[in-house]
């Protein structure tokens, strides 16, 4: 008969869980466009880059960046229209000066199920209130009609090339 262990082991928690679901759920999407998807490793604040490619294959110039949150508990605002969260605002300062857009999705590990912000573009338009405070988070309004699908990943790889034609003017 084995003896147990009076040391508590390592747990893989519902929150690792999610989070790696999370990750599987947008890699899915971005693979069935033919784009590539490397995770980061050491995150400080960003966790994929997606590489985008050509019909023929080819790789095309630059990246975008995924930020990605999951839940078990996805709060709505009061009219339904928008997914509320909290985000450090450190890293929201860091995301509106990264070279590459970045899109932030939430994830619904419940609903399997997840919802983007281009966040230069949405947040970078002053539709952020309290960017000059000093309070350490800010909530973020994630409309729920910004569906997670290949249409969506699509069009961030064209935000993509769009900022790209920027950057070079």
């Amino acid at each position: 008969m084995a003896r147990r262990s009076h040391h508590p082991r390592k747990r893989r928690t519902r929150e690792h869980i999610i989070a790696d679901l999370s990750v599987n759920y947008v890699e899915r999407f971005a693979l069935k466009c033919g784009y590539a998807v490397e995770r980061v490793w050491h995150d400080y604040g960003l966790d994929l880059m997606v590489f985008t490619y050509t019909k023929r294959g080819e790789a095309e110039n630059g990246h975008f960046w995924v930020q990605l949150k999951a839940t078990d508990r996805l709060r709505l605002r009061k009219d339904r229209q928008a997914v509320v969260l909290r985000v450090q605002r450190s890293h929201l300062l860091h995301w509106l000066k990264e070279s590459f857009p970045i899109m932030l999705i939430v994830y619904d590990a419940r609903l399997e199920s997840a919802y983007w912000l281009y966040v230069q573009r949405d947040v970078g338009r002053g539709r952020v209130f309290g960017l000059n405070r000093t309070e350490n988070t800010i909530t973020l309004h994630v409309p729920v009609a910004n569906t997670l699908d290949e249409v969506a990943m699509r069009q961030f790889g064209r935000f993509k090339a769009n900022w790209d034609q920027k950057q070079k003017r």
